[in-house]
C-alpha cells in the first residue's frame, strides 16, 4: 500500500514563490525516478521537472531557472521550489515516483494534486 500525499499550493502573485512537497508513504523498497507534472484548463498535461535517483534533475524549457527540483531519500520526498512565478505556471500540479514494493514489483504512484494559481 503506496500513497503520495501532496502539500504547499496555493495562491501567490506574479514574481512570487510556493514550495511543494510530494510525501510516499507505505510498503517501499526502492524508489526510481521522481516527478512534477502540471496540467492548466484546456491544455494538455506537462512535464515540469524530473529527479532521476543519483540526483540529477531535468526539466522542461518553460521553467528553466525558476524552478528547482529536488529530493531526500531517506524520508521518501521530493520538492518543487517555484520562484519567480508567471500566470502561465497557473495549474494542477501532479507528483509521480516510479517505486517498488519488492524485487521486481515497479509501478508509477501519483499524487493527488494541488491547484497553483498566479495572479497577475
Amino acid at each position: 500500500q503506496v500513497e503520495l500525499a501532496q502539500f504547499g499550493g496555493g495562491l501567490a502573485q506574479a514574481g512570487g514563490s510556493l514550495r511543494l512537497t510530494c510525501a510516499a508513504s507505505g510498503t517501499i523498497h526502492k524508489i526510481d525516478f521522481m516527478a512534477w507534472h502540471r496540467q492548466a484548463p484546456g491544455k494538455q498535461r506537462e512535464l515540469v521537472a524530473n529527479i532521476t535517483r543519483e540526483h540529477v534533475p531535468h526539466y522542461t524549457d518553460s521553467v528553466k531557472g525558476r524552478f528547482t527540483i529536488s529530493r531526500d531519500d531517506n524520508i521518501h520526498r521530493t520538492y518543487l521550489q517555484m520562484t519567480g512565478l508567471k500566470p502561465e505556471d497557473t495549474a494542477a500540479y501532479y507528483c509521480v515516483m516510479f517505486i517498488s514494493t519488492g524485487p521486481d514489483r515497479w509501478f508509477d504512484y501519483w499524487g493527488q494534486g494541488t491547484q497553483v494559481t498566479v495572479s497577475s
